[in-house]
């Protein structure tokens, strides 16, 4: 047993210190990026927010709305098996995600990316499988997840991954660290692992734990390539869900939930995920564009005219300890 002393942190621990700025409006700001990958060798270009790849949000309609604003819509894993055709357009800014057993499937997927979503991605059979889907798909752009550290965002970029998804349990339906007691505060896992990863020239998602605009801005200045959201885009008129009494149903992928809905219950199989109910919040194009007005906000007040160089131009604050500490680039 050991016990790792030093202070990690979750979005809701620091704050980001204003700077002085020659913008004078966010307008100036610069949301799309590009990316060139490691394996794949290809370049892709759009604003990197992610919908997660589960049930309720991963729908045809939400990924005409996120195509408008060129972001990337992760379709929930039943559509891979049954209505993959039914994301029609925006090819390049989709990734299919599937499991182990999926490799097959996710080699045929007309997209942008591919990626193996597993919820344990320190295991042999996954790394193996990784390299099983970079030999299959030699020119794909693949992600692989989840970890929460350092050593294993390495090694699966060496076993193929051009993208690395990183958290596990910071999610608003993930009750993995409560039934398991195994996780990682998420602002570190993405600072950590987006260090181990650009090392290499590869990539990172931050998956998980984002609540707001200002939780999606401190993954970025954490050194996110990508960030994945999913309680933030529930309760809209593109999520599969129906409106009873003002509020519609979110649950996550390992909940009884989903279980139930992909006939998944097994004997030695329990649940880490639970339902909740969202208000309704109309359509998509509210909340996006409350969205990306936050991000462009956030980069005025520290200078960066480009979202790229958001994370030169943080210094985090810790704020949830008694004395507070500055750190981050001065």
């Amino acid at each position: 047993m050991l016990i790792n002393e030093d202070i990690k942190l979750d979005y809701s621990d620091v704050l980001i210190r204003p700077k002085r700025s020659t913008m004078s409006s966010r307008g100036e700001v610069r949301l799309k990026r590009s990316h060139r990958f490691l394996w794949s060798k290809k370049k892709w270009t759009g604003i990197p927010i992610m919908s997660a790849n589960m049930d309720t949000i991963g729908t045809p309609a939400m990924h005409k709305v996120l195509s408008k604003y060129k972001l990337i819509t992760c379709p929930a894993k039943h559509h891979l098996k049954k209505n993959s055709n039914e994301f029609k357009t925006g090819h390049s800014n989709i990734c299919w995600f599937g499991g182990i057993d999926d490799i097959s499937k996710l080699s045929k997927a007309n997209s942008g990316f591919i990626g193996l979503d597993v919820a344990n991605g320190y295991t042999i059979k996954f790394v193996d499988s990784v390299k099983k889907l970079r030999d299959r798909c030699p020119d794909a752009t693949i992600a692989a997840g989840n970890v929460v550290t350092a050593d294993m965002t390495q090694e699966l970029i060496l076993a193929g991954a051009d993208i690395v998804k990183v958290g596990i349990g910071p999610g608003s339906v993930c009750t993995t660290r409560i039934k398991t007691g195994i996780g990682y505060p998420q602002l570190s896992a993405v600072i950590e692992c987006a260090d181990a990863a650009h090392g290499l020239n590869a990539h990172i998602i931050a998956d998980g734990g984002c609540t707001n605009s200002g939780d999606i801005v401190k993954a970025f200045a954490g050194g996110a390539d990508f960030v994945m959201i999913g309680g933030m885009l529930a309760g809209h008129d593109e999520c599969d869900g129906v409106l009873e009494d003002g509020v519609m149903k979110f649950y996550g992928m390992a909940s009884e939930s989903a279980m139930t809905r992909h006939s998944n219950h097994n004997d030695y199989r329990g649940t880490e995920g639970k339902t909740v109910e969202v208000e309704y919040r109309g359509k998509a194009d509210d909340t996006i564009k409350d969205i990306l007005s936050g991000i462009r906000s956030a980069c005025t007040y520290v200078g960066a005219n480009k979202l790229k160089d958001l994370s030169k131009c943080t210094t985090f604050v810790r704020v949830n300890n008694t004395h507070n500490t500055v750190f981050g680039n001065e």
